[in-house]
């Protein structure tokens, strides 16, 4: 018999809930911290997230609480779902929560804006005495709701904690591989939001399918160029976690990056798109802090340099776009194992 754990996610989003209608599903005790009381009686009562997954019925015993120690009491891993901008917030509200050697997976794909740091190292810093994973992956979070068949990777350290993770999450339609690389899985899953949102710009001006293959794969080797030198395994970036992860973002309109791009290529105000959008779409403020990286630690990055110019210095989509084109052609295949 497979073992039942008792399991807390934290975020009332999209994702969040995805994952937790999953073990809640694969039988674990299973509750989700929410900061309004209106949406956990609507999970509680009527078994839904009609604001974040409208249409997908939730599992009947899959619990939602407002009260931040009662969902993570006697835990014996806590899922971390909140948006990088309120994530040293929430750790800190944790901090006197957790027990030591309890098991936190952090699933946000950002970084704190501003300090620069992944979501691992904001939790490192908060939650000193758990033990720490992420997780990333071609995850979209109305397709997994509708348990549509992908895979995901949990990165840790700690081998036994990704062997847990993996029998809770493990099921018929969602597959859960095993890394190590921590910092390429989250760099990965930040980085990526940043190149949807050109994607997305490139559909919304009828680019074809060799000029959005093309925006992808130079994609995959910009990002990839610049986990490296941040001091990441560029083999991460061949995985799920990586190309897998990218190649979704860049062509579903499921992406919130991808629809901010393909309303910025409509010609719509940046401000005006993300309001509308009623969720966070991390890559806006993720590409500020590669420009000012790419900057310091002089990295070679002409789409986020032109993406940088079209939303933050005003030029044309066209002109920018004609100013790649003609940029220094570095080589195809950055990393090589002979």
């Amino acid at each position: 018999m497979t073992k039942k754990y008792r399991v807390a996610i934290l975020g009332g989003g999209s994702f969040g809930t995805a994952i937790a209608n999953i073990m809640a599903d694969n039988g674990h005790d299973t509750c989700q911290w929410m900061r309004t009381g209106e949406r956990v009686k609507e999970v509680n009562e009527f078994h839904t997230n009609e604001v974040y997954l409208p249409g997908i019925p939730l599992n009947p015993s899959l619990r939602a609480s407002t009260d931040l120690q009662e969902t993570v009491a006697g835990c014996d891993a806590v899922f971390f779902s909140i948006p990088s901008k309120a994530s040293r917030e929430v750790a800190r509200q944790l901090a006197d929560h957790l027990a030591p050697g309890t098991i936190l997976v952090s699933t946000t794909k950002g970084i704190e804006f501003e300090t620069n740091k992944l979501m691992s190292e904001v939790l490192r810093e908060e939650l000193p005495q758990v033990r720490l994973g992420v997780m990333s992956g071609p995850n979209l979070a109305k397709e997994l709701a509708a348990r549509m068949i992908t895979g995901t990777v949990i990165a840790s350290d700690d081998p036994e904690l990704n062997t847990t993770i993996q029998d809770i999450l493990q099921c018929a339609y969602f597959r859960v591989y095993a890394g190590s690389d921590m910092y390429g899985v989250e760099l990965a899953g930040a980085l990526k939001n940043v190149y949807a949102i050109t994607a997305g710009m490139a559909a919304a001006l009828g680019c074809g399918h060799n000029t959005i293959s093309m925006l992808i794969t130079r994609s995959l080797a910009e990002m990839s160029r610049y986990a490296v030198i941040k001091g990441a395994d560029p083999l991460t970036f061949m995985g799920l976690a990586g190309v897998g992860d990218l190649f979704v973002t860049c062509t579903s309109p499921l992406s919130r990056n991808y629809r901010v791009g393909y309303e910025l290529g409509q010609g719509r105000d940046l401000n005006e798109v993300v309001a509308s959008l009623g969720q966070v779409a991390e890559g806006v403020n993720t590409l500020r802090l590669m420009k000012e990286q790419s900057e310091v630690l002089d990295i070679y990055m002409p789409l986020v340099n032109g993406l940088y110019d079209i939303i933050y210095n005003g030029r044309e989509v066209g002109e920018v776009i004609g100013t790649m084109m003609c940029a220094e052609q570095s080589r195809d295949v950055e990393f090589i194992i002979k």
